[in-house]
């Protein structure tokens, strides 16, 4: 079970550098990717993030061999469903879409052995109570068969989105708690998306935490834009507006696995690796 899996204690020291630190690649040969950044871990697409076509597995040999693969080389493997799921939303052209899109991702990732699938959290209409998006995440739980951990994602922009702001995260995690399939249910914590959503990245993994009782999975990105701004724009480290000790801060605190979406390829991701690991 997902949930008996998770510590809410923070790292010792001595485990900082034990920290496994990934890039989120393109998904052709996620291996490679992984292997060029001598990363223990990667994240990608199956397919198109701006299509409901559904997945598309791109690597040579197919699922099977993709998960012997991964498991050969230990490497974790973290699939990123499509922008285009809002299973919150009360308008029903895009949320039953969204519904058949996610089970069909939680279905190709669990079939490669991925580790998690990362969601985000969608969000509701101008007129709508914001009640309405809890239950339909309650709904979309229940009416999701869990393969693999969901971890549902913190988001940067919209003031009816259900994951920017806490008290919102609050309020998906209290209907989502009463769900059949909740045990199966995690949370990724995105750096730039919390700055640019306006929660202060001082105290983020101890107000989640408080809300949701973990924290699986970081995103670590700096940010473009200022904090509150609603951007949602990654930088390379020390490039954006978020302070560097921050991000280690953040990183730090959470003590989970770590996935660096910020620009470039495997030279910027390794040079962004370093950087974190230098200020754990």
């Amino acid at each position: 079970m997902l949930r008996a899996q998770l510590s809410t204690d923070a790292p010792s020291l001595g485990a900082m550098s034990e920290i496994p630190i990934g890039a989120h690649v393109e998904q052709t040969d996620p291996i490679a990717e992984a292997e060029a950044r001598q990363a223990p871990l990667v994240q990608f697409f199956l397919g198109n993030p701006q299509s409901y076509k559904g997945p598309v597995l791109a690597y040579e040999g197919g699922a099977e061999k993709l998960r012997a693969d991964a498991e050969s080389a230990g490497v974790d493997l973290y699939v990123h469903a499509p922008y285009l799921i809002n299973v919150a939303t009360t308008n029903n052209r895009q949320r039953i879409p969204s519904r058949k899109l996610l089970q069909q991702h939680v279905d190709a990732a669990a079939e490669i052995g991925a580790k998690g699938l990362i969601v985000h959290g969608g969000h509701v209409q101008d007129e709508d109570d914001p009640a309405k998006g809890f239950d339909n995440w309650r709904k979309a739980v229940e009416a999701t068969d869990l393969k693999l951990p969901l971890l549902i994602e913190n988001t940067a922009g919209g003031t009816n989105a259900m994951t920017r702001y806490l008290d919102r995260i609050a309020g998906v995690w209290e209907a989502i708690s009463k769900a059949e399939g909740f045990d199966m249910v995690g949370f990724c914590l995105d750096t730039c998306h919390a700055h640019a959503g306006g929660n202060p990245l001082e105290t983020i993994v101890d107000d989640v935490r408080k809300i949701t009782g973990r924290i699986d999975l970081v995103h670590c990105n700096d940010s473009r834009d200022d904090f509150d701004s609603g951007a949602d724009r990654h930088a390379n480290f020390g490039a954006g507006r978020i302070e560097p000790d921050l991000l280690a801060q953040v990183v730090r605190d959470a003590g989970a696995p770590v996935v660096c979406e910020t620009p470039g390829g495997a030279a910027e991701h390794v040079a962004d690796f370093d950087w974190l690991r230098e200020r754990l």
